[in-house]
């Protein structure tokens, strides 16, 4: 279908108005009663309405003699009253009704009873309550004396008359009826009917609106129709419509007109009749809504001129689509048979014969050319008229003009593009003959008379007024005419350009070759004189080039330094501006604390809410019978440890928060305070799935629909049991914000510290919900320490026993695995697909192997990719490849490895020396056992150390044979290892206690490690024998960052690999620091401190000459780790 009709909001509106006039006449809002509903009561007449007013402008309702009022029932009463005050105007109503009540003929008692009646039943304000009061004498009297006494009764203002003259005081006899001495005539009946009428017309006329307006609103929401002949029949349906609603409107104006009549009736009897102000007010009404629905007979008439008038417009749409399709095809035949003639030709006689087809095959397409514009120029008249669809027959007219244009340029385009390919081949051949020419130019130019200076000048003034020509003779540029003749190119003239073309560009070759020799045949010879500043006669083998380029890097540095240290002072502006920013940046830290401790304290009352509104209610047996048997007993699970939380932040935390009020830049050290209560979140989250679980199965249950019901939430527990999580993680974004705007403040680290703990809380959070999700494990998780890091990596697997095939298959099938990093083990388990929705979509890990951290070693570098690290145990018999989604997850998991093999090697060495201090000092040989945290990569220097191993071990039989069935053998005096590796604990603290202290051990380093030694054993090693050692040539690692104090210093980080040169004087160093190849002096003292403060082991040797341990290989080798075990003596 089509577009929708327009809106029509003059219809609405006005069926609004009627609508609302409708409704102000039938009080359907405050009293959904009418006259003809309580017919029967108003015929009682106990109370009317007879159209008077007050003084004030209030209503008189007069309760005339009727003594069985008290036996009428409560709800006759009420509905009478409430009918009588809702028929005057609101304006009216609102001053206050005067009630004139006739009990002259009837007692006290009944009078009494009366008001009080009133009083308690009357549904509008009350101004005045005026009585006529028994005429008889005992009743008038006892009137008088038990009204003193029981007016307070009443509660509203009571005044006893006791005649009608006493009543004219108070209102206008004008305004009372004749039997209360006025001059009004009032006829009940006569009253009921015009209500009736009044209100039957103002139904009719709001159902009329009704109707007009869901009549307007169909017509605006009709989709208009894709054919002419649905259009027809669309327009002939609407039009039946409307002359049914027209006869609707006309009936409700000619029922409006009688009713007009009839209120005037009285007017037109009597000219000098006083209309009441009920009865102005009633033709008032009756008028407005004669004069409403002839606006919006007006508006309806309009509209349907609009929309009858866009069916009409939509006929001719139709139409002109249905022509414009036709004449589109055929010439859609016309462009495809113009599309079949070339444009291309290969000689002139070819051009000659397509440019006669092309003329035959104009003079057939000018006369459907003709019927396109034709119907162009309709549409344009279309589009004068105002057409409601102009966007759509605009483009149409332009697409049948642009055709026309199209295809009448296509006619004229390739008649010029035959032109065009004949200017080609005239370019080609102009092209080709310059070529040749400029060839026959430089072979003749004679080579002798070239080797002068003046021959060379005049040859190349002979070349170069030779290119000026290039630009009128060549093809320029390749794309340029490719552009240009592209739609005249075929393959061949394709390639006469391209041959063209290079043939071009050999020849300005060869020009540009024989001008770059006649220039230096032509330039003279002249030799530049440069100044060189005097070089040092003495200069060290071992400087660096760079140390000069240093030097004038500091002393520039240095003036920089000066400059900067003597600024123009402004301190009273930038004191003020300091202030200012200071100002601003506390507001900010006010905003921030302001909103943490409204949402902290949000937070408390949601967690008790659902605590008491649902938690509770769970063991109340009031409830019992609406809880599922699924959630019976099930209070933990569902809702976790909140209650815990709860009264975490209740009692403590929002207590102290509220102290930092004042200063929220201290707010930090609260955090950091109860950083390990925080931990509580943990168990939360871990329970959380197996919440959302019983929640999925039980959240339709009476039970939490009743307890939502009470507490009036508008969201379901589900959402309230998710405030935690969402409460741990708003913490961070709050602590970022205070940080952010407590730069340079006193509690700035705090902030810091406290951000820190934070994201680990939430890192332990994320970690833990992926360890509960390990199945297959048959030991106890809790038993391997905290869980440091997991992720998944691609693994391969190495095994030195395994069969050959096996093994090369693992090498080049890798296995995705999620490692686990504990304390104390590492994890390696198979990620399973994702099942369930919410938290239940987690995914699963099956436990496959596990590597106990104090039998584990690490290889950096593996197989020449930074992606990949090598995790080994004994021996390298079992070796796993471990590949990371990013070199810098990789260096994370390392350092983070690391890191576990040193606290245990720290540990080991604690207790050993703690060995050592308790136990008495065994006998020592002059020698040392090297260690080092690295492995090399060379197979055929390991096969030379074990040969050395057993030509030399029965040497230290006599060493060893008290060892018990070590794990490694000790290795014997002066063996030498081309493939170091850390050794077990085990083995260390044995040959320590045999007398293995000074055992000496020499190292072979590779050729890459030019002076690579070992040192002292570090479990032996005492920190006051560091005075007595000593630097030796080598590769370090720096442990500890050192920024330089002079011009010719060397600044270093840790981390960095250095090279220590040579010795100078003065205790200084000359060193080379290999990662930013940079080199410099460094004093010795801060060497030692710099290389000897490492975790791992000691890099320095001792003075007696004993080789020492490298605490780094060179940039060739793999730095590997091995770990510790537990060593209980």
């Amino acid at each position: 279908m089509g577009q929708q009709m327009s809106e029509p909001e003059d219809l609405e509106q006005t069926t609004e108005v009627l609508s609302t006039i409708s409704d102000d006449i039938l009080q359907r809002e405050d009293g959904p009663l009418c006259a003809a509903e309580i017919g029967s009561e108003l015929q009682k007449q106990f109370a009317i309405l007879p159209g008077g007013r007050g003084m004030n402008g209030s209503p008189i309702i007069i309760f005339p003699e009727f003594p069985a009022f008290q036996e009428l029932e409560e709800e006759e009463v009420q509905n009478v009253l409430s009918y009588l005050t809702s028929v005057p105007s609101v304006a009216a109503s609102g001053v206050g009704f005067i009630l004139v009540i006739d009990r002259r003929l009837d007692r006290w008692a009944a009078v009494r009873a009366t008001l009080l009646r009133i009083a308690g039943s009357f549904p509008g304000n009350l101004n005045l309550v005026l009585v006529l009061r028994p005429t008889t004498l005992f009743q008038r009297t006892l009137s008088d004396f038990l009204f003193k006494y029981n007016k307070d009764e009443f509660k509203m203002k009571v005044v006893m008359l006791s005649s009608v003259t006493e009543l004219h005081a108070y209102i206008d006899p004008g305004q009372l009826t004749t039997e209360l001495g006025g001059t009004q005539e009032y006829c009940h009946d006569s009253w009921i009917s015009h209500r009736t009428a009044i209100e039957a017309f103002a139904l009719m006329v709001k159902t009329t609106a009704q109707t007009l307006q869901a009549f307007g609103t169909e017509l605006a929401e009709t989709e208009l129709p894709n054919d002419a002949e649905a259009t027809t029949g669309l327009l002939h349906t609407h039009t039946l419509k409307k002359d049914k609603m027209k006869e609707d409107l006309q009936v409700a104006l000619s029922q409006g007109g009688r009713l007009l009549e009839c209120i005037n009736e009285p007017l037109q009897m009597d000219p000098e009749y006083n209309m009441t102000a009920d009865e102005v007010e009633n033709l008032a009404t009756v008028q407005r809504l004669l004069g409403q629905l002839n606006e919006t007979e007006t508006a309806f008439d309009d509209f349907w001129e609009r929309h009858c008038t866009k069916l009409e417009q939509c006929l001719q749409l139709r139409h002109f689509e249905q022509h414009f399709r036709e004449v589109c095809a055929q010439l859609d035949v016309m462009s495809e048979r113009l599309s079949g003639f070339s444009e291309v030709s290969v000689s002139p006689a070819h051009a000659e014969h397509v440019l006669r087809e092309l003329s035959a095959h104009e003079d057939k397409a000018c006369d459907i050319m003709d019927l396109a514009l034709s119907l162009a120029s309709e549409g344009d008249r279309l589009i004068e008229n105002s057409h409601y669809a102009e966007d759509s027959i605009r483009p149409k007219c332009s697409e049948l003009r642009g055709v026309y244009e199209e295809i009448r340029t296509t006619l004229r385009s390739k008649k010029s593009l035959l032109l065009r390919a004949l200017e080609l081949h005239h370019a080609l051949e102009k092209a080709l003959q310059w070529c040749d020419d400029g060839i026959f130019l430089l072979a003749s130019q004679p080579v002798d008379r070239c080797q002068s200076q003046d021959g060379a000048e005049a040859a190349l003034q002979e070349l170069e007024h030779y290119l000026d020509t290039a630009p009128l003779h060549t093809l320029t540029d390749r794309s340029a005419i490719c552009c240009q003749y592209e739609a005249v190119l075929n393959a061949q003239l394709r390639d006469q350009v391209e041959k063209v073309f290079q043939k071009q560009s050999s020849v300005q070759e060869m020009f540009e070759k024989r001008r770059i020799s006649l220039k230096k045949l032509a330039a003279k010879q002249t030799r530049p004189v440069q100044p060189v500043a005097p070089r040092p006669e003495v200069k060290s083998p071992h400087s660096s080039p760079n140390l000069e380029r240093k030097e004038r890097r500091y002393s520039a540095d240095s003036a920089l330094c000066k400059k900067a240290e003597s600024p123009v002072h402004n301190g009273g502006m930038r004191h003020a501006s300091l202030s200012e920013e200071e100002e601003n940046l506390a507001v900010l830290r006010r905003h921030v604390m302001n909103e943490l401790l409204e949402t902290e304290r949000a937070y408390v009352e949601e967690l008790l809410c659902v605590l008491e509104g649902y938690a509770a209610e769970m063991d109340n047996p009031a409830m019992a019978h609406l809880i599922p048997s699924t959630l019976l007993s099930k209070k933990d699970i569902l809702f976790g440890n909140m209650s815990e939380i709860y009264q975490f932040h209740k009692r403590t935390f929002l207590k102290e928060l509220e102290a930092f009020t004042d200063c929220p830049e201290l707010v930090g050290r609260c955090f950091l305070e109860r950083m390990k209560d925080l931990q509580i979140y943990e168990a939360y989250c871990q329970n959380k799935p197996r919440s959302e679980s019983l929640w999925r199965q039980c959240s339709d249950c009476a039970f939490f629909q009743e307890c939502q019901k009470k507490l009036e939430h508008k969201l379901g527990l589900d959402s309230y049991l998710l405030k935690p999580v969402q409460r741990i993680t708003k913490y961070q974004l709050l602590l970022k914000e205070l940080l952010k705007y407590s730069k340079g403040c006193d509690g700035s680290d705090d902030l810091q510290e406290a951000l820190s703990s934070i994201l680990g809380i939430l890192k332990a959070v994320n970690d833990s919900m992926h360890l509960i999700a390990i199945t297959g494990y048959e030991g106890n998780l809790s038993d391997l320490g905290r869980l440091l890091m997991q992720g998944s990596f691609s693994v391969w697997t190495e095994h030195k026993k395994g069969h050959a095939k096996v093994k090369d298959l693992a090498r080049f099938k890798p296995m995705q695995r999620h490692l686990f990093l504990h304390e104390k083990a590492l994890l390696f388990c198979k990620r399973r697909e994702e099942n369930g929705e919410g938290y239940e979509k987690a995914p699963s890990y099956s436990f496959k192997h596990s590597l106990n951290m104090s039998a584990v070693g690490i290889t950096e570098n593996a197989k020449g990719d930074n992606k990949k690290f090598e995790i080994w145990c004994n021996s390298r018999e079992e070796v796993f490849i471990v590949q990371a989604p990013t070199p810098e997850i990789k260096t994370a998991w390392v350092n983070e490895i690391r890191k576990v093999l040193t606290q245990q090697l720290k540990a080991c060495r604690d207790a050993s020396q703690q060995k050592s201090s308790d136990s008495p000092s065994p006998t020592t040989n002059n020698a040392s056992i090297s260690l080092s945290p690295f492995r090399s990569s060379g197979q055929k220097n390991q096969k030379k150390q074990e040969e050395k191993k057993a030509e030399l071990s029965p040497a230290m039989d006599a060493n060893t044979s008290s060892c018990s069935t070590p794990k490694y053998k000790e290795p014997p005096v002066h063996v030498s290892l081309s493939r170091v590796k850390w050794m077990s604990t085990s083995s260390l603290l044995q040959s320590k206690w045999q007398g293995w202290n000074k055992a000496s051990l020499s190292v072979d380093a590779s050729e890459e490690n030019d002076g690579y030694s070992s040192g002292e054993d570090p479990i032996n090693s005492d920190p006051e024998d560091e005075v007595g050692k000593k630097l030796a040539p080598g590769k370090y690692t720096v442990v500890a960052d050192c920024e330089k104090a002079g011009p010719q210093e060397l600044s270093v980080k840790s981390g960095d690999v250095v090279q220590l040169i040579r010795e100078g004087e003065d205790g200084q160093w000359f060193v080379k620091n290999l990662r930013s190849c940079k080199e410099g002096w460094v004093a010795a003292a801060n060497l030692l401190s710099l290389i000897s403060e490492s975790k791992s082991t000691q890099s320095l040797s001792s003075s007696d000459g004993s080789v020492s341990g490298n605490l780094s290989t060179s940039s060739s080798c793999s730095e590997t780790y091995t770990s510790f075990s537990d060593i209980k003596p």
